[in-house]
């Protein structure tokens, strides 16, 4: 019975030991280290400098304005620094004698203010209050004066998605508003907001972090945490964040917890699904050697370590960015958040990789990031990236193409190194060499149906080409609106008029290799070429009636026919058997007297 009581004793003793333990584990709750570390005055405030020391000067000389506009991205600090506002236009402490930035000691309404539950502080978000409705409730309240505090002041953030009679309503009170309202807004999309809203606001545009300041700051708060953090992973979550406070420290506070107090860079790449800097720059060599199948291999080992699809995509980017701008203003302009290793590895790149390549590599990954975002298989889609990205590495430069076919050397000039099939013969093995300098181009047809493409040897059988084929559109350009500089079989250099289409050089291309079955270069020039083919028909056409209007027998005509005119010259074709070579020169006159032959 004793040891009965006593076993019912010890039981209840731990059920009230844990019971206790368990109070006191729910009493201890988890601060967000983004809350736990938002800045309580402008000194804490980190990146905004321009914006502190020009509030700190208004306030200092009584240039206090009526209304504020803080814009900039996510996590930069605006809804913070609109409190921080609020704090400083409702300061009262032993000493201060009106609104003031040197907030030394907590005030009679600050606790309130930062705590968001002040009554003569008003926060309302333009996200869930839009309507006319929500504003008109806050101007009527704006005409009453403070209950306790110096002003009233209203934090309306995300004020863009206000409706556009929201904003008609609140103008009015901005125009004219009372001596005791301040409003304070805040919005990542300032362009939405009314011009008339944003004159009557001081505007104030908040910076992004830069790398070294927040790796400073991440710093700082690792050690007030009793965490172990290398400066790499600092490095990795700054970029991470892209100068947003709130993000780093969301990464902070959950590399914090995933690593029990300890912040290691490999450990937060997994966290984050990175692919290690060093291992996307040996992708990046990889895919840019042409080595198709090497790249897809490192891509499916990334992967597999847990490295997003999408996300490698966008490192590959970032890496080209990184080797770009080293190459073009030097080893100084390298990531200064990258270790001597990375920075090294950049350079080298730098130095072997030509500009022309580095750009088309940046516009393919740019391309290719969207592909991966929609696709519903991103791995697949980051595969066929990379293999375009592999297969267009050697290929030369646009301009260096274009030199190579008005050279006549090919598409393959400059990629002679890299097997490709052999291309059709240009001409029949029987052709001699007499016909083939009289013919431009011969495609090769189906066995039985043998065709030769027109040829083309000067500018106006370009245009009577686009006369037979009843594309009357481009024959009026090329009549009218070109001044032709120079041309070859395979080349044209035009000067457009301003009345000529923007597209028309690209169109003209790729319309002469579907009619003739071979490349043709077109290129704009700004010599100014001679004058327009039509120009010069009319110019011809006129002299040849001035020509035939000096012969006498037409003289005479002319005569009997005062209100005659010659409309058109055109050459007749002798007779069969007529051998005279005056009858050769003889012209047709065709004579028009109103509208009567």
């Amino acid at each position: 019975m004793a040891d009965t009581e006593n076993r019912n004793k010890t039981a209840k003793g731990s059920a009230a030991g844990a019971a206790e333990g368990s109070s006191s584990a729910a009493g201890v709750s988890h601060t967000a280290l983004a809350r736990k570390y938002r800045p309580q005055v402008f000194a804490e405030l980190i990146g905004q400098d321009a914006m502190v020391r020009t509030l700190r000067n208004a306030f200092a000389s009584g240039r206090i304005a009526q209304a504020y506009m803080l814009t900039g991205v996510r996590g930069v600090g605006k809804t913070t620094t609109a409190r921080l506002i609020a704090r400083a236009l409702n300061y009262e402490a032993p000493g201060a004698d009106g609104p003031t930035l040197d907030m030394a000691e907590e005030g009679a309404h600050c606790r309130a203010i930062l705590e968001s539950r002040h009554l003569d502080v008003v926060e309302m978000d333009a996200a869930s209050h839009t309507g006319i409705d929500d504003v008109r409730d806050l101007i009527d309240s704006a005409h009453y004066k403070p209950n306790s505090a110096r002003y009233k002041v209203y934090i309306i953030d995300e004020v863009h998605m206000l409706s556009k009679q929201a904003f008609n309503g609140l103008l009015k009170t901005l125009e004219e508003p009372p001596e005791h309202v301040k409003f304070i807004f805040a919005t990542t999309e300032v362009r939405k907001v009314p011009v008339t809203v944003l004159s009557r606001c001081q505007r104030f545009d908040l910076r992004r972090i830069d790398i070294d300041a927040l790796t400073a700051h991440l710093a700082g708060i690792a050690a007030k945490e009793g965490a172990e953090a290398e400066p790499a992973a600092l490095a990795l979550i700054a970029r991470a964040a892209e100068g947003s406070v709130r993000d780093a420290l969301s990464v902070l506070d959950r590399a914090i917890a995933f690593g029990s107090g300890r912040v290691e860079a490999g450990a937060l790449r997994e966290l984050l699904g990175l692919a290690g800097r060093g291992r996307i720059f040996d992708l990046l060599e990889t895919v840019l050697a042409g080595n198709a199948g090497g790249a897809l291999a490192a891509l499916d080992q990334l992967n597999r370590d847990g490295a997003e699809p999408g996300q490698v995509i966008t490192d590959l980017a970032d890496a080209v960015h990184v080797v770009t701008v080293i190459k073009a203003a030097g080893a100084g302009s390298a990531d200064p958040a990258a270790s001597e290793a990375e920075r090294a590895r950049a350079a080298g790149l730098a130095e072997r990789l030509s500009m022309p390549t580095l750009a088309r590599a940046w516009q393919m990954l740019l391309k290719g990031h969207d592909e991966v975002r929609l696709s519903p298989r991103p791995l697949a889609a980051a595969d066929m990236v990379l293999v375009r990205l592999a297969y267009a590495a050697d290929l030369p430069p646009p301009g260096e193409l274009a030199r190579q076919l008005i050279d006549g050397k090919g598409a393959d000039g400059g990629n002679a190194g890299r097997a490709r099939p052999a291309p059709p013969p240009s001409r029949r093995p029987a052709q001699t060499e007499a016909s083939a300098r009289s013919e431009s181009v011969i495609q090769s047809e189906p066995p039985g149906q043998p065709q030769a493409h027109p040829a083309l040897q000067s500018f106006e059988d370009v245009v009577a080409l686009a006369d037979s084929k009843r594309d009357l559109k481009l024959k009026n350009a090329l009549l009218e609106q070109v001044r032709l500089v120079h041309f070859k079989p395979g080349n044209i250099e035009f000067n457009p008029l301003p009345t000529a289409p923007p597209d028309l050089a690209q169109e003209l291309m790729r319309k002469l290799k579907a009619w003739t079955g071979r490349v043709w270069i077109v290129a704009v020039s700004d010599e100014e070429g001679a004058s327009p083919l039509g120009q010069q028909r009319r110019e011809r056409e006129a002299r040849e009636i001035e020509t035939v209007r000096e012969h006498p027998a037409v003289k005479e005509v002319l005569q009997h026919f005062p209100g005659a005119r010659i409309a058109a010259v055109r050459t007749t074709s002798p007779a069969a058997g007529d051998t005279s070579p005056a009858e050769d020169a003889e012209a047709e006159q065709e004579y028009k007297d109103d509208g009567t032959n």
